[in-house]
């Protein structure tokens, strides 16, 4: 993949380190690690007057990576403890020599594991260096109860590679609900980023996240189609306005949606299209509930039934409901020969509708889905604690079995394209939770789409852009606690006109 943040599976990862490890001196990656672990916590410590730090080491490389990390802070003048939760005499090789190390240096105080310990000391920071991305089985015991103390603990957190009892893979606790994982503020992550820390719980576990490479050469990189959601995926399509155009040349979309009772995803779908620059939006309901928008009188609406579906692009679902009616627009909409999306309703009726999944799989246009987990659930029956217990590989299943791309929302949105590409968007925080951000989220990749951005660029964008738009509405105090889906609209289209300005 040609991009600027790509992201590695364990699988990838274990490659990698191999290669590497086949051409240097034992434990020079360990020791880079902890370098670079130092670096990060003295960073974090910068504003500290006491340094006193708590690092709590495993039984594995993860806990061996943590004895490297507390000499370099001990010679750097901070007060450290280690707990070391683990035999010395089972260690891998590399670990055990830098236990010994460490052990030796008068420096560092060797402590045996103790929750009271960590909740009874006043720690400038804690590292978490138990488990890496190795984990397999649910943190349980002792372990369990030191995981619980640093989760109590209220100052910062770093964890080494992963947050110890977070898939790495799939950004889950491992064990699920019999689980549990450090909750970091920081992360450092090494010689790639994984892409369990950007999506489900990861977000929560893993806080700010870097990435130290550790120096690896890159002829020992593996291919990867993950990536991480930015402005690189899109940036191409960001393009200034020609003085000499017109509404025509911006496209027009028509909404399809807004049942009685259900007039307001509509609306909101039409209002983000026509202020991230669709030229025409039109709204298409099968009640005819709606006569025109009063705060947005712009959007043009029409009854269904005469209304011909031909348009640069069309955004079905949002309010759509699951009449007859509602199941012959989608038919319309799926053998029409625009760009679509479709979300809410529309893939509640392509669910249970294996004809219409058939006849969306033969499209020639492109098609961009937008499901929450329940939707996405539906489509691949099964249960939306399945989808999310694999975020990337439902995302993934969409993609493919329909041949569209799917954006699979939620914390850490997969964008899945046909081919197998899969991006994790890391822009969004719990304000979009809430009702309509999905329906402004369909504006936004129809109204890129009427634009002639290609699919990948308008689902990849559509999601950065509604997710920045939260975080800058979020930072200017307005959210995360009561930010309506409505209030996004005006700040998308400013964050849109600024990319322009920067990229185009």
């Amino acid at each position: 993949m040609n991009d600027k943040h790509p992201l590695y599976t364990t699988t990838d990862i274990r490659r990698i380190e191999k290669a590497a490890m086949a051409t240097l001196p034992p434990r020079t990656l360990m020791q880079r690690a902890g370098l670079a672990a130092a670096h990060c916590a003295l960073g974090l410590l910068a504003q500290e007057s006491e340094r006193n730090v708590l690092l709590l080491a495993g039984p594995g490389n993860n806990g061996g990576d943590a004895f490297e990390t507390s000499m370099h802070l001990a010679e750097a003048g901070c007060h450290v403890v280690v707990m070391f939760a683990g035999d010395a005499a089972a260690l891998p090789p590399d670990a055990m020599q830098a236990f010994h190390q460490a052990q030796a240096n008068r420096a560092i105080t060797m402590t045996r594991p103790d929750a009271g310990l960590i909740g009874g000391h006043s720690w400038s920071l804690i590292v978490d260096g138990l488990f890496g991305i190795g984990l397999s089985k649910p943190i349980q015991g002792l372990m369990c109860t030191l995981v619980d103390a640093v989760n109590r603990v209220p100052g910062p957190v770093l964890a080494l590679d992963v947050p110890s009892g977070l898939c790495a893979d799939r950004g889950v606790i491992v064990g699920d609900a019999d689980g549990v994982a450090i909750r970091a503020t920081h992360t450092i992550t090494f010689i790639g980023d994984k892409p369990g820390l950007h999506t489900g719980d990861g977000r929560d576990h893993a806080g700010t996240v870097y990435v130290d490479t550790l120096a690896i050469e890159p002829a020992h990189d593996v291919q990867t189609k993950l990536a991480l959601n930015g402005i690189a995926q899109f940036e191409t399509a960001l393009k200034p306005r020609a003085q000499n155009s017109h509404k025509g040349s911006f496209g027009d979309l028509i909404v399809v949606g807004g049942a009685v009772g259900m007039v307001g995803a509509a609306i909101l779908t039409g209002r983000s299209a026509a202020k991230c620059g669709t030229g025409r939006v039109f709204i298409v309901s099968p009640d005819d509930a709606l006569a025109y928008d009063p705060l947005q009188p712009e959007l043009m609406c029409r009854p269904i039934q005469p209304m011909a579906f031909e348009a640069t692009a069309m955004a079905v679902g949002p309010g759509l409901g699951q009449s007859r009616t509602a199941h012959d627009a989608l038919n319309r909409a799926i053998g029409a020969s625009s760009t679509l999306v479709l979300d809410a309703d529309a893939l509640n009726i392509l669910a249970v509708e294996p004809g219409l999944q058939q006849k969306l799989r033969s499209r020639q246009a492109a098609t961009i889905i937008t499901p929450h987990p329940l939707e996405a659930a539906r489509l691949l029956a099964c249960s939306a604690h399945e989808v999310q217990g694999d975020r990337l590989a439902a995302a993934r299943q969409l993609a493919d079995r329909l041949q569209v791309t799917a954006i699979l929302k939620g914390s850490g949105t997969v964008v899945a394209l046909a081919d197998g590409r899969t991006l994790v968007n890391d822009t969004g925080n719990a304000a979009l939770a809430t009702a309509g951000a999905g329906d402004v989220l369909t504006g936004v990749c129809g109204a890129l789409l009427a634009q002639g951005w290609l699919p990948d660029a308008a689902a990849s964008g559509a999601v950065w852009l509604h997710g920045k738009a939260a975080d800058e509405l979020v930072h200017e105090g307005m959210g995360p606690i009561g930010l309506a889906a409505s209030e996004l609209i005006p700040q998308i289209r400013l964050v849109l006109n600024r990319l322009v300005r920067e990229h185009g």
